[in-house]
């Protein structure tokens, strides 16, 4: 499952993602019709995962797989995100990265409406080639 439909952009230390699927009737996060804010947690590890991605390309290899361990100081500003008409953009800016582990702030919003910020850890298993 990949949340993102488009990298905006990106850098060494930050990216930008957008994404319109959570108007999508079987986005694979609804429950009874519906889709929470909570699952923005989610796309918020998701813009890591891409970031790390990218980032393994650069150099050559392949991003090592994830695991999400820790989310820290997530604030939702909204109960649900299915009735949103427009694409949700999302920005996840590295705090720390090492070859066990990495650190994101994640903010996700809507026509410039934040609609969740946290931060995420993920330990991280052996390097891809």
């Amino acid at each position: 499952m990949c949340l993102w439909d488009r990298v905006l952009d990106w850098d060494a230390d930050s990216i930008r993602l957008a994404a319109g699927n959570h108007r999508d009737p079987a986005h694979p996060l609804r429950e009874r019709g519906r889709l929470g804010a909570v699952h923005l947690c989610e796309y918020g590890a998701q813009a890591m995962a891409v970031h790390g991605g990218l980032l393994a390309r650069e150099a050559g290899g392949t991003a090592p797989p994830g695991m999400l361990v820790a989310l820290r100081g997530v604030e939702l500003h909204a109960a649900r995100i299915d009735d949103l008409p427009g694409e949700l953009e999302g920005h996840a800016q590295a705090l720390a990265r090492s070859p066990a582990s990495q650190q994101y702030a994640f903010r996700i919003s809507h026509g410039g409406v934040l609609l969740a910020e946290g931060r995420a850890a993920v330990m991280l298993g052996p390097a891809g080639g």
